[in-house]
């Protein structure tokens, strides 16, 4: 098994990230890939999860150096979301931000803002990536600010890109440059 990765930071005090195993699946995290709040900016949203899947999902990442999945953990150890730094391209030293809260209780709490801000300290000091950006739904107001908050720009719009609720939606595209490459 992986040794498991634990992300902390001075400047970040209520929550950690470390690196996801097959024992973070339960029937709770496997409840907020199906929950319609939660899932709502999600790709998972347009297929039923189950353990299994979910667990298939898990293993087939955990050894692959191109998508890195945290937990993302109060200090009290609660799972309550997921942060990934994924589709590590290292010709461009780019990759892509993603994440979720799952736990309804722990929205409007800063967590989503301090997980971006461990996950690009992780990123930038250990995986020596160059740029990180993350794509955000127009509608997803609270992820814009997280990101934004976490010292994000905005970079493009694309237009009409996703669907969302049967409709095409804009996606932003914000990005944070590692100032000492």
């Amino acid at each position: 098994m992986k040794n498991l990765v634990k992300v902390t930071s001075n400047e970040v005090k209520d929550i950690f990230l470390q690196s996801i195993s097959l024992d973070d699946v339960n029937e709770n995290y496997v409840a907020w890939l199906n929950d319609p709040l939660v899932n709502q900016y999600l790709e998972t949203r347009f297929s039923k999860q189950d353990l299994n899947s979910v667990k298939d999902y898990i293993s087939a990442n955990l050894n692959n150096p191109l998508e890195q999945l945290f937990t993302i953990r109060t200090n009290n150890n609660k799972h309550i979301g997921n942060i990934k730094v994924g589709n590590i391209n290292r010709i461009h030293n780019i990759a892509q931000v993603s994440l979720f809260i799952g736990e309804k209780e722990s929205w409007g709490k800063g967590y989503a803002n301090q997980a971006i801000k461990l996950i690009n300290q992780y990123a930038f000091e250990t995986l020596l990536i160059r740029k990180l950006v993350a794509w955000v739904y127009t509608d997803n107001i609270g992820s814009f600010k997280a990101f934004k908050k976490a010292g994000y720009s905005k970079e493009c719009v694309l237009k009409n890109h996703y669907i969302l609720n049967g409709k095409p939606s804009d996606l932003i595209q914000l990005s944070l440059f590692n100032i000492k490459p």
